[in-house]
């Protein structure tokens, strides 16, 4: 089996992996992957994750600045503010998963991110953002757009509102987001408001309702695009190639599992930093030519959930 992809990945069978114990018999969570950090103002960073498989049971998550721990939250989240830092200031942060026995797994890997300039005698708020307007995707996300804040001194982050409770922080210069893990059949109320680098924060925007879809579905809104499947002759054997493009989510993909002819066969983890754009893979099918097969690929979004799949796409073995 080889891998076109870009950037490090482990092909792991589709029943998963083992995870390691801590000596006494309890096991410990895998380190998180998809770690991410953007500055929220001057003096916070905001801090986000992929969930961590639930088997064995994460109870919560350790967030370190350097060597210290800053933060704990609890398993059902994967995000964190970190506040009361310095302006101007590179950082340094990773995660560890916790299990029931209060255990801890292993870090994730380091993430950076610098604090802008502290803006001297600045109290003049940002305006609040525009028009923001948004959809559904199926059963479990929204997607949440807005027009853009003005400042006086710039825009550092904009704070995403779930009712009253403030669940998300993406860039200054970002004017739109997906939120998944939702329920289906849910009413739910979004704001956005904007903050600064003196973490002056704007009125909250106009609420936009929005009622996710009943019941399962194939949440096509967050699969795959662009999946493509061909076949290649090596060496006396047969392999499917694929290519696609990830969904949009806010956070990371780390994790993809193929399904070949309406079963899963394999999952595709990246080890190291996830390419940006196109990804590719190829596998062994076998030595015979003219069998056909159907594929179709699915995306573990960074709440823990699979997406949807992506379109479905069928490659004999042989033809051109």
């Amino acid at each position: 089996m080889h891998a076109l992809m870009c950037g490090s990945l482990l092909v792991l069978a589709s029943c998963g992996w083992g995870a390691q114990d801590d000596g006494q018999g309890e096991r410990l969570p895998s380190a998180p992957m998809g770690v991410t950090a953007a500055a929220g103002s001057a003096t916070s960073v905001h801090v986000m994750w992929n969930r961590a498989s639930e088997d064995p049971e994460v109870t919560g998550y350790e967030v370190y600045r350097g060597t210290t721990k800053v933060k704990e939250v609890p398993g059902a989240e994967h995000m964190v503010d970190i506040t009361r830092l310095k302006p101007s200031t590179t950082y340094v942060f990773m995660v560890r998963a916790r299990n029931a026995a209060g255990d801890s797994g292993p870090p994730s890997k380091q993430v950076r991110a610098t604090t802008p300039a502290a803006v001297a005698a600045d109290h003049t708020a940002p305006t609040r953002p525009g028009r923001p307007h948004g959809k559904a995707v199926g059963s479990r996300a929204v997607q949440l757009s807005w027009e853009k804040s003005t400042d006086n001194r710039g825009v550092a982050s904009y704070d995403i509102y779930q009712g009253t409770s403030k669940i998300h922080s993406v860039g200054g210069a970002q004017t739109a987001t997906v939120v998944t893990g939702l329920r289906p059949g849910t009413r739910y109320s979004f704001t956005v408001k904007a903050r600064d680098a003196a973490d002056n924060v704007s009125p909250g925007s106009d609420a936009v309702p929005l009622t996710t879809a009943p019941g399962s579905d194939d949440g096509r809104g967050t699969a795959p695009t662009g999946f493509r499947a061909t076949t290649h002759r090596a060496e006396g054997a047969y392999y499917i190639d694929l290519s696609w493009m990830a969904p949009e989510v806010d956070g990371v993909i780390t994790e993809y599992q193929i399904h070949l002819d309406g079963r899963p066969v394999t999952s595709l983890v990246w080890g190291g930093t996830p390419p940006e754009g196109k990804s590719a893979y190829s596998f062994y099918v076998g030595r015979d030519a003219g069998v056909a097969h159907r594929v179709r690929i699915r995306a573990k979004l960074p709440d823990g959930t699979w997406g949807g799949f992506s379109a479905e796409r069928t490659v004999t073995t042989g033809k051109k």
